[in-house]
């Protein structure tokens, strides 16, 4: 039988998978490491038990302990999932810049999540690293992983991710590309193709608001380059201990849109679901395509699922709000401004009598025609008028199903004004739409001319 005995040893072994639309403008053989295919979703996991193993074989962390750790989620996610199978309790303190979807997902698996504030200093006493340094020393039996200054982290990379990524080249890799947070996937996987082939550049993504980029270049810390910014998972106000910036050739900063809007990309494009980090690791490699040939060969490795984005970067008004978006109007902007949203229909079995009745009382030129509360067909006022005119004794009291045509199109309520062209014609002189409680509602073409 082919098993594993826990969920741990399913970590690492991640799957190698081409890009191609959304690097059509690069000349380099673009391959991502996939590291969502972790249990925890998360390239995190493997960090998160090497700490873990790691503490347990110093003796810092004992049976029945607390682990405490400060997290953006993804750690957090992985070291859950390592308490959860060795009996461990947990606590993590986050920022209130991170998703809603994070968050819960920790708690789901057993953890207490403390939410910090994200725009205050590190030293900070309200910081999620200073809660979470105080919480290790007040809480008896706990163990602080420290991702940031905890070595283990970027050796769990030097062990795994790096032989993973040089087998699955072949030793070809010529670039490698990813996030930069706490350093340790771009450190220890950096150090271990550099020590097999050291012209294998590492490039790393780092996000306007932090500091990286700039001390890497200068080695001083310029706090002038602190602000607030909205991108998970990469950037830092601080220098981590993991951060081997002598193995980084490159860092590239990329806007909080442009990652925003690559990561919905590949998941439209690639039909790869992936988190905020994975977006910005992609437009940095856009940004950097000048300096690749076509006999290179770049890997980009990626950090979390797209799942803990569902209610931010997936969700077009979060993005709309933020300017991420065109300004175009949507059909719901439509339905918006309609005077009358009410949503008329005929059943089947009605007379024609009755539907013309319908029109003509509320000023209505089509109608949707419902079956056993589906929508089958459509009328409209003049197939009516001129059926009723051919014959109005006999004609009036035949079923709306004798004259009906096919259902109008539905669409849905976030697309894009100029997009109603590819529905809306001679034939078809209007669609149905639905909004997020499950209410109908039709856009005529006199709804369109209105709008304009």
């Amino acid at each position: 039988m082919d098993y594993h005995q826990n969920i741990l040893s399913t970590i690492g072994n991640t799957p190698m998978v081409q890009l191609h639309k959304v690097v059509a403008e690069v000349p380099a053989l673009v391959l991502m490491k996939v590291e969502t295919f972790n249990p925890g979703h998360s390239i995190k996991d493997r960090m998160a038990l090497k700490m873990v193993l790691d503490a347990e074989a110093r003796g810092d962390l004992r049976p029945g302990g607390t682990i405490i750790e400060c997290t953006s989620g993804n750690t957090g996610m992985g070291l859950a999932i390592t308490a959860a199978v060795k009996g461990y309790k947990c606590i993590f303190t986050t920022t209130d810049k991170q998703s809603k979807e994070k968050m819960d997902l920790l708690r789901a698996i057993g953890a207490e999540v403390i939410v910090c504030p994200t725009n205050v200093e590190s030293d900070d006493p309200r910081s999620y690293y200073s809660v979470a340094s105080r919480l290790s020393k007040e809480i008896p039996n706990s163990y602080w992983c420290n991702q940031y200054d905890n070595l283990s982290n970027r050796q769990a990379h030097y062990e795994s991710t790096g032989p993973e990524i040089w087998r699955q080249t072949d030793g070809k890799i010529t670039h490698m590309i990813t996030g930069v947070g706490t350093g340790g996937t771009i450190s220890g996987t950096g150090r271990y193709l550099k020590e097999q082939n050291p012209e294998v550049k590492i490039w790393g993504i780092d996000t306007y608001g932090s500091v990286l980029k700039k001390f890497h270049e200068t080695r001083q810390f310029d706090e002038k380059e602190i602000y607030p910014y909205i991108t998970e998972g990469i950037g830092e106000d601080i220098i981590p201990k993991n951060i081997d910036f002598d193995i980084i050739d490159h860092l590239e900063k990329v806007s909080d849109k442009d990652g925003a809007l690559m990561a919905r990309r590949l998941a439209r494009e690639e039909g790869i679901m992936l988190g905020y980090s994975a977006g910005s690791a992609l437009a940095g490699l856009l940004q950097l395509k000048d300096q690749l040939t076509a006999d290179d060969i770049v890997v980009v490795v990626i950090h979390d699922h797209g799942s803990r984005y569902v209610g931010k970067i997936y969700n077009d008004d979060w993005m709309r709000e933020r300017g991420f978006l065109d300004t175009e109007l949507r059909v719901k902007d439509i339905i918006a401004r309609k005077q009358d949203t009410s949503f008329y229909t005929v059943q089947k079995e009605d007379t024609v009598r009755q539907a013309f009745d319908l029109m003509k009382s509320h000023d209505i030129s089509q109608v949707p025609v419902v079956h056993n509360e589906a929508i089958v067909g459509s009328i409209s006022e003049n197939v009516v008028l001129n059926f009723l005119l051919e014959n109005p004794l006999r004609n009036a009291e035949r079923p709306v199903a004798d004259i009906m045509v096919e259902a109008l199109p539905i669409v849905d309520e976030y697309l894009p004004f100029s997009q109603l062209r590819n529905y809306i014609s001679k034939q078809i002189p209007a669609v149905l739409a639905r909004d997020k409680a499950g209410v109908y509602h039709i856009i005529t073409q006199y709804d369109i001319i209105q709008t304009v």
